[in-house]
Parts: structure tokens; sequence; C-alpha cells
């Protein structure tokens, strides 16, 4: 597989409060690829938007019907047939700084743990994976999530704290 991610920083802070931001985003989209049941062959692209809450909350209220801020959203793109030499979209996430900022606090991780479990769990949503549909999928979800995290050297987001993430 070969992967093209489009790094969007709509908010600078981000850049002020990660260090090596484009690499993490990098290693953390491709962690979640290759923890997925059917990782994507062929060259894929995915968009990721780091923005802010306010972008966020528009984006969920006109999409999700949600007046609120949440941590990661994903947005799938429409299945379309692939073409060689093109890669093929598999969607966008977006996250926004403050909630993550808020959450990481609340949860005494490190910011960058956060994020990047945050980009696994959308990178997962993007392939399929649904942890709202029922327990035996969420926890399927889970374990693909400290599975892809482990392998960057990340502990068990879930350790401390029961449940999937929102996004």
């Amino acid at each position: 597989m070969t992967l093209e991610i489009d790094i969007a920083v709509e908010d600078p802070r981000w850049e002020d409060s990660v260090a090596d931001l484009e690499a993490l985003v990098i290693r953390a989209v491709e962690a979640g690829l290759a923890a997925a049941p059917e990782p994507p062959e062929g060259a894929v692209e995915i968009s990721v938007l780091l923005a802010d809450d306010e972008t966020v909350r528009d984006l969920n209220r006109t999409w999700r019907a949600k007046d609120k801020p949440t941590n990661v959203l994903s947005f799938p793109a429409a299945p379309q047939p692939s073409h060689a030499g093109v890669a093929k979209p598999l969607g966008d996430l977006v996250l926004a700084y403050d909630t993550l900022v808020r959450e990481s606090e609340e949860q005494s991780k490190p910011l960058d743990h956060h994020l990047a479990h945050l980009l696994v769990h959308g990178t997962l949503h993007l392939l399929g994976q649904d942890h709202e549909t029922g327990e035996a999928e969420a926890d399927a979800m889970e374990a693909l999530e400290i599975a892809a995290l482990a392998g960057l050297g990340i502990p068990n987001p879930y350790a401390d704290e029961p449940g999937p993430a929102q996004g």
C-alpha cells in the first residue's frame, strides 16, 4: 500500500503543542491502516485537517446534526473505482485542538498520545469500523486501536477510562 496524506493545519496551536506534528500524523494514520482487518491495497489518499473546536462544531452540526464540538470527525469517501496510477481517496479526518487538549488533560495523557489515538480511531472509521452499532463492534474496534498504538509505543488509551472514543 502507498499512502498519500494531505495535512492541513488550520489552527497554529497544533504546531506549537506537538513535536514533529507531520511525522506523528503520518505514523498514526499508517498504524490505523495497518491495523485494519482488511487494509487497503494499492495507493490510497487521506486528508487530515487539524482545526479548532469552532470548525469541528460547525462540521458536526452540518453533517451529523450535533451542535457541539467533538474530538475527531471522520468523513469516508464515497466508493470509487480504482484507476492505475491514481490514489483511491479514503476520506477526511478533522480534529479539534481545544477538545483534544481538554481531554488529554482530563485523562492525564500526553497530547501527542491522544492525537495519535484519535488519528488511528478516525482512520479505522474511514475503513468501515464502527463502535456505535453494538458492544461487540466497539470491543473489536478498541482492540484494533490498542494494537495500532502499541506499535507506536503508546500505552492502551482505555486502561484508565473504558469506552470508545467519540468520533
